[in-house]
């Protein structure tokens, strides 16, 4: 068989390998395939989290351990600034460093929430306390966990606008550098590799898309 019959062959034979195409289903509360906690114990107490020691039965009817890292929930500010520029926004950056990543991050301005505190309150709350600011409009962006592998954190993303500065208050071991930096110069950083921190990477280009998407 000629080479180009061989190929067209191999095409057609991947083609029909393929799974069916499927639209994505809305994110399940409860229902079939959930894990079924027998017993949780907790195996660490700190200031920020906990982490427990959960014996579970799968699905298939395994029996096993998870270890969870169990936190209150944070909350994600995407501030912004359109007094300037509508087509080009300017965004509010915190750099500071992070010990556990041993360097300096260009990160949103976030925070962890209270026990029993209201998402939006908790969001309002850490963006006075970091960076000064109040917002005349809040809407809520996105939901989604970090790592729910093994992180029980829920993060909560609002957007905040019509932004009027004040003066910051933040923790006392927090040492917040802050920044307005338009949403075009903060797009390139990111192709370069010079923003690493996950909630920003996923918060900017969510924004950026929703943008481009409402301008269509």
């Amino acid at each position: 068989m000629p080479a180009s019959k061989k190929s067209a062959a191999k095409s057609k034979d991947a083609k029909k390998k393929l799974p069916p195409k499927k639209k994505l289903k809305a994110a399940a509360t409860k229902g079939d395939g959930q894990e079924k906690l027998i017993s949780s114990k907790v195996v660490y107490e700190g200031k920020l989290f906990r982490v427990t020691q959960d014996h579970i039965v799968t699905p298939t009817g395994l029996e096993t351990t998870r270890d969870v890292v169990r936190h209150n929930g944070s909350v994600i500010i995407l501030a912004v600034d359109t007094t300037r520029s509508k087509k080009d926004p300017w965004i509010v950056m915190e750099r500071q460093y992070r010990h556990a990543a041993g360097r300096f991050l260009w990160e949103l301005p976030a925070g962890r929430l209270d026990p029993g505190e209201e998402p939006l309150a908790g969001a309002q709350r850490e963006l006075e306390e970091e960076t000064g600011y109040h917002a005349k409009k809040w809407k809520p962006l996105v939901e989604y966990y970090a790592s729910p592998g093994f992180l029980g954190e829920s993060m909560k993303v609002f957007i905040a606008e019509g932004l009027v500065p004040g003066n910051a208050h933040p923790e006392e071991d927090e040492n917040i550098e802050l920044r307005l930096i338009k949403l075009s110069d903060v797009l390139k950083q990111i192709e370069k590799g010079n923003i690493m921190d996950g909630k920003t990477l996923s918060c900017i280009l969510l924004y950026h898309h929703l943008r481009r998407a409402r301008r269509k």
